[in-house]
């Protein structure tokens, strides 16, 4: 019976999906044949496909969360509300923890008490390719921070991240308006702005075989508009006057560019209501790794 499974007190799985039925499925069967000590919880972000009655069916030892709208990747933070776990996993449909990851990445979060986010090395396909983020990530130009257990960063990859849930709480985890795509980079600008620290551990290990079921153009503006969103958000204002026109250039061509200015600019009165620009020595380090 579910209600008898005995979990590992410390991490929960949390992944979202949307409308990739046989995909989720293909997931927790692995995860759930490596990791069967951990809760998962699925939040299905409005699928139409019928895959949360699905899960229901083959998965019972899974808590699933079925959304009347697509929150992005603000379902992660509806899932982490639902679990009292301290750490949490994310996963996303196509993505998934290596066997013994979860057990390592809590002991090194036990370890350091102001560690909130840590980036796991991210194997893409399989021919086990590094994502080119964790390259970055491990080549941080960020100086090194004693309580620290690997590279400090200031930006993480989702699916291959364990959180602090309080703290990713605390400063009010992913926002559900950006969707999925580029939506992690206000979350970590937060977390260090509120004193907690990020860091790329490359012994914890995750693998992201990315779907082919993806509109690519219609995240590639998704993520550009993000990255608008973001700077017009936290960074003073001459630092995002200068984002604005690095991303403008290197947008995916001429109509992303456009429309993607087009959706920032439409909530820009959220943007002005919410704008907290963050301080000297944060803007110091985040245009240190823009120059990197």
């Amino acid at each position: 019976m579910p209600g008898t499974v005995s979990h590992d007190p410390r991490v929960s799985l949390v992944m979202v999906t949307r409308d990739r039925c046989e995909l989720t499925l293909e997931t927790l069967d692995r995860l759930h044949g490596d990791h069967p000590a951990h809760r998962v919880v699925v939040v299905d972000n409005d699928s139409r496909d019928g895959t949360a009655y699905a899960v229901g069916v083959s998965h019972p030892e899974v808590s699933v969360l079925a959304l009347a709208d697509n929150l992005g990747g603000g379902g992660r933070s509806v899932g982490s509300r639902h679990v009292n776990t301290p750490y949490v996993a994310f996963c996303d449909d196509d993505s998934w923890w290596e066997r013994g990851a979860l057990d390592r990445a809590a002991d090194v979060l036990d370890r350091h008490p102001r560690l909130a986010v840590l980036a796991a090395r991210v194997l893409v396909g399989p021919e086990n390719r590094l994502d080119p983020t964790c390259d970055a990530m491990a080549h941080s130009p960020l100086p090194h921070e004693e309580d620290m257990p690997g590279p400090p960063v200031l930006g993480f990859l989702a699916c291959g991240a364990v959180v602090r849930r309080d703290a990713f709480l605390d400063v009010g985890g992913f926002d559900a308006r950006f969707g999925v795509g580029g939506e992690e980079e206000l979350t970590a600008i937060d977390l260090a702005r509120a004193g907690w620290g990020l860091a790329y551990v490359d012994s914890v290990v995750a693998h992201h075989h990315p779907s082919a079921v993806r509109n690519r153009s219609a995240r590639q503006r998704r993520q550009a508009r993000n990255a608008l969103w973001t700077a017009w958000l936290r960074r003073p204002l001459g630092a995002a006057v200068r984002r604005t026109s690095v991303e403008l250039r290197q947008a995916q061509g001429r109509a992303t560019a456009l429309g993607a200015l087009r959706d920032a600019v439409g909530g820009l009165p959220w943007v002005v209501r919410e704008r907290r620009a963050v301080s000297a020595e944060l803007e110091r380090r985040l245009r240190r790794l823009e120059s990197a």
